[in-house]
């Protein structure tokens, strides 16, 4: 599989924008590319995601869901709503109040959408009783929370109202915490590492004893000092008054196209919701024994996420990512059964593939504006009497002709494995 005019070092964004080298916005590129928009009548902070986005973030889901799976996560679902007095227990009413929307009256009691899903996860920790055996347990969720933010901090989709949440909770014995937080740690890292994104710095958020904090100097003292010991070896940054009213927390900075740091991924422990919520498990001494609950968000933000990858590959996204994987141009009308036999094939195998039929406009002008898509396949006469395709990559490099099976069949491979690279 011989690869002509090959141009090595192609940026990514000038993939998109000709020979702008500078990191896009993801707020005029996401819309540019036709990946998500907002409407007045939903309202400031309420993106909404168009078809190509919508895959984007399907395919987030899909793997984020699998690598927790693996790694010994179970994933729950639960409500978006909850009665005022589940945020009073938890404490998000006394100190979080101001970020949450008002509470709605609904048959003599007051409903609020949830600001966060953990106190959802410790009634569900709670629904029976729990042994020491059955630790770690690990909860995950990609569900919904919501942020009444002030209209001048929002901003495409980093900072939004409504939020889909990577979130997770572990709920373990003191002696496994250390374990724990490296574990999630070593996620975090590996989850960047497949998608691409680069961490700026991470930042041991802690309290600045104004007073916003819930619970005792003493049991900040010994999370803080849980979480010094699972950073052993990482550079990080300490960061007063960064941290969670609930506790102190490691939080992995990004940077946008403007080099604004905002936080992506989370991992917080948390020794004061165990208390409200009485949660206990059953220690080999027969006795009831407190848990300690560690947060954890490797994706954070699926919103977050989405725009910082726009920034990052400048609508160029890897190949498992990419909304579009191949794009099959039939060279005139009566290639086109061809060319639909081969998209077919290559849906077959799990691809997303689309054919771009010649009415669209010359070829030239079709493969111009697919030219984001990875992987295009070309058929003329000859190849569609001989079952083969003229494999064009997204950098530029064609390939020699090859049957459609096979083509299919090694872009399968690329995307399977989850690497940035177009071709081996």
């Amino acid at each position: 599989m011989r690869a002509r005019g090959e141009r090595p070092g192609l940026g990514r964004a000038r993939l998109a924008f000709g020979e702008e080298t500078a990191m896009p916005d993801h707020r005029s590129l996401g819309r540019e590319l036709g990946l998500f928009g907002s409407d007045p009548l939903i309202g400031a902070g309420l993106p909404y995601l168009l078809p190509d986005g919508a895959a984007i973030r399907h395919v987030l889901e899909e793997y984020v869901r699998e690598v927790e799976r693996r790694a010994g996560y179970r994933h729950v679902s639960s409500p978006v709503l909850g009665k005022r007095e589940l945020y009073e227990l938890s404490g998000h009413w006394a100190h979080y109040r101001d970020d949450m929307f008002p509470p709605m009256d609904l048959g003599g009691e007051q409903v609020v959408l949830r600001p966060s899903l953990c106190p959802h996860h410790a009634l569900i920790y709670r629904s029976r009783a729990r042994s020491h055996r059955e630790l770690p347990l690990r909860l995950a969720e990609l569900g919904g929370m919501y942020r009444a933010e002030l209209s001048g901090v929002l901003g495409g989709l980093n900072r939004v109202r409504a939020i889909q949440l990577n979130d997770a909770h572990i709920f373990c014995r003191p002696e496994q915490v250390g374990a724990e937080v490296r574990g999630a740690l070593e996620l975090i890292r590996r989850v960047y590492r497949d998608l691409g994104l680069k961490a700026a710095r991470y930042r041991l958020s802690l309290p600045d004893h104004r007073g916003k904090y819930a619970g005792a100097a003493q049991a900040w003292e010994r999370a803080a000092a849980m979480l010094v010991d699972a950073l052993d070896g990482i550079e990080y940054e300490r960061g007063p008054g960064e941290a969670a009213f609930y506790g102190p927390k490691i939080d992995v900075q990004i940077a946008d196209s403007s080099g604004r740091e905002s936080t992506l991924s989370t991992v917080q422990i948390d020794l004061h919701q165990p208390e409200r919520f009485g949660l206990e498990y059953v220690g080999p001494d027969g006795r009831a024994h407190r848990p300690v609950l560690v947060h954890r968000a490797v994706l954070g933000s699926l919103e977050r996420v989405l725009a910082q990858l726009i920034e990052e590959h400048g609508g160029a996204f890897p190949p498992w990512l990419a909304p579009v994987q191949m794009a099959v141009f039939p060279v005139g009308d009566a290639e086109l059964p061809a060319a639909e036999a081969v998209a077919e094939e290559a849906m077959d195998a799990g691809l997303r593939a689309e054919v771009v039929p010649a009415d669209r406009g010359s070829l030239g002008a079709r493969i111009r504006d697919r030219r984001l898509v990875p992987y295009q396949a070309v058929l003329g006469p000859r190849e569609a009497a001989a079952d083969l395709v003229v494999p064009r990559l997204r950098d530029g490099r064609r390939l020699d002709p090859l049957p459609g099976k096979e083509f299919v069949s090694a872009v399968g491979v690329r995307v399977a494995s989850r690497g940035s690279e177009l071709w081996a």
